[in-house]
């Protein structure tokens, strides 16, 4: 079963310059996950969605960008689920670098 992750970033870029942003960075994301790489990615609108593979795991990421926010969503497999709070705690404390 997964375990999913929910943070909510806080910016004052406006939905272009947020995207913009994380379009440069959002890789550094997979970074989290020990030997973790973006395998796939894609824009539905301003939702970014993508996939990090790591540890021979597969984790499905959604950035939903907004004018004031970008919620994070990270579906982690059972298999990380251990590591869920500490990568929450990371995503909140890290999170917003991707936007600076």
């Amino acid at each position: 079963m997964s375990q999913p992750i929910e943070v909510d970033l806080p910016h004052q870029l406006g939905v272009a310059a947020a995207r913009q942003r994380i379009e440069g960075g959002f890789g550094k994301l997979a970074e989290y996950v020990p030997g973790g790489h973006v395998a796939e990615h894609r824009w539905d609108g301003d939702t970014l969605h993508f996939t990090v593979e790591g540890m021979g795991q597969r984790i499905a990421v959604r950035l939903e960008v907004a004018d004031r926010n970008v919620h994070a969503v990270f579906d982690l497999p059972g298999f990380l689920a251990m590591f869920a709070e500490p990568l929450r705690q990371k995503l909140q404390k890290d999170g917003p670098k991707l936007l600076e």
